[in-house]
């Protein structure tokens, strides 16, 4: 990911720098381990503690060896000695310990997400209260609708981000897997109760049954999560941006003390962040194919994997976190304004109860098509001549039959519109 992009939580967790931890950790809970068992004589698990492993250093080897794994343990090896380095590694394969420091670095990426996450709900959440009472036209197909409130609104998103959210602490538990299998998954030289040991050091689950990598079903379920939760923050984003356009003008994202919005056009104050996060998105969800694929590999394993996921999997947790922190802002600074969504409501000339002048209509004895045809003839003399439906139903004869004045004034009451959700 570009820095512009990246978060610092994040960029931590996925720094080569850490991700040398966290293969020494695996390594040291295999020899903790081993040492108990008695199989590798005591020594090793203590001299890892104090191992710290250069990434250039590890860089370097690897031109020679053309290999990672083999590099880093090279690495290791000359910090602790011939002696217990020569155990280093007993028994594993290369992704015995790629895969199972794998899963420690997804869980604690993700649970820096999940954090974030949290943050955004209750921001959610107390919009939804402050506005609930707030009288906003609905839309449907970018057109007037019925009235709904602005806080019902935020309510839906509020359950769309969390419903996202329990989708993805599902996938926390999917990805919280390690194994120590070996080179097929067969446990050829370390038997299934070192695993079982070595994963509960590391607070994994060990892979029920594992070839020499983890299946990749679960890489592809995370992905998917997170790509779900990047469509709730999108969609929200993208009813920022419609809802600010200059015709509507009912919210605002921020706009901060000396921002330019255009630099040919002062007046602009353009949804920029908004954009950003539709934009981001918009990369987040190409990442799913590549996940998808990854899922079938040759036989035991081959190594069509591991280019993708070092690309995509980083890219995708700076995206999630990134746009999640920049939705968090948004909100917290979010500009409402309740006297334009009434004007818009105003705007609408009553077209909002065209269904519900159908409707009563239709209870006082009109056929429905007769019914229909009627309000919709009104309601498009409304809109051409600008006179309010209300005032077109009053002055209607063919509606005085069935409908008088108070009836026709409640037909078009907004509270009744709302009665069910404030």
């Amino acid at each position: 990911m570009i820095k512009r992009y990246e978060t610092e939580e994040l960029r931590k967790i996925f720094s080569e720098e850490h991700k040398m931890e966290v293969w020494v950790l695996v390594e040291k809970a295999v020899a903790q381990v081993q040492e108990e068992l008695g199989i590798i004589p005591r020594g090793l698990s203590k001299k890892l503690e104090k191992v710290k492993v250069d990434p250039e250093k590890v860089e370097e080897v690897e031109k020679i060896t053309n290999h990672d794994v083999i590099a880093f343990l090279e690495v290791v090896r000359e910090q602790i000695g011939k002696k217990e380095g020569r155990w280093l590694h007993f028994g594993m394969t290369s992704y015995d310990l790629v895969d199972t420091a794998w899963g420690i670095v997804l869980r604690d990426g993700l649970n820096v997400i999940l954090k974030e996450i949290d943050i955004l709900l209750k921001i959610l959440k107390q919009l939804s209260l402050k506005y609930r009472k707030t009288p906003q036209m609905g839309r449907t197909h970018g057109l007037f609708a019925q009235p709904i409130t602005f806080g019902y609104k935020i309510k839906s998103w509020y359950q769309e981000v969390l419903r996202a959210k329990i989708r993805l602490k599902q996938a926390l538990e999917e990805i919280a897997y390690g194994k120590l299998s070996g080179a097929v998954g067969s446990y050829t030289i370390l038997p299934p109760d070192i695993e079982k040991k070595v994963m509960k050091i590391l607070n994994l689950k060990p892979e029920p049954v594992s070839t020499q990598v983890i299946p990749r079903d679960r890489h592809a379920y995370l992905m998917t999560a997170l790509v779900i939760y990047g469509c709730a923050l999108e969609r929200i984003a993208t009813e920022i941006r419609n809802l600010s356009r200059s015709e509507i003008g009912e919210v605002s994202e921020p706009f901060t003390h000396g921002q330019k919005g255009s630099s040919a056009m002062p007046h602009k104050q353009n949804p920029i962040t908004c954009e950003r996060i539709c934009g981001l998105v918009k990369v987040l969800r190409g990442y799913l194919v590549p996940a998808f694929e990854n899922i079938n590999l040759w036989h035991e394993r081959d190594l069509t994997n591991s280019s993708v996921e070092r690309v995509i999997i980083p890219d995708a947790f700076h995206i999630v976190h990134y746009t999640t922190k920049k939705m968090v802002w948004v909100l917290k600074n979010l500009r409402v304004f309740p006297e334009r969504m009434m004007e818009n409501i105003n705007n609408s000339l009553g077209l909002y109860a065209s269904q519900n002048l159908m409707n009563r209509l239709i209870e006082k004895g009109m056929n429905r098509k007769e019914a229909y045809d009627l309000v919709q003839e009104l309601s498009f003399r409304a809109i051409e001549s600008k006179i309010h439906l209300k005032e077109m139903a009053k002055d209607d004869d063919r509606i005085k039959k069935f409908l008088d004045v108070d009836e026709i004034e409640k037909i078009f009451d907004l509270k009744w519109f709302l009665r069910n959700i404030l």
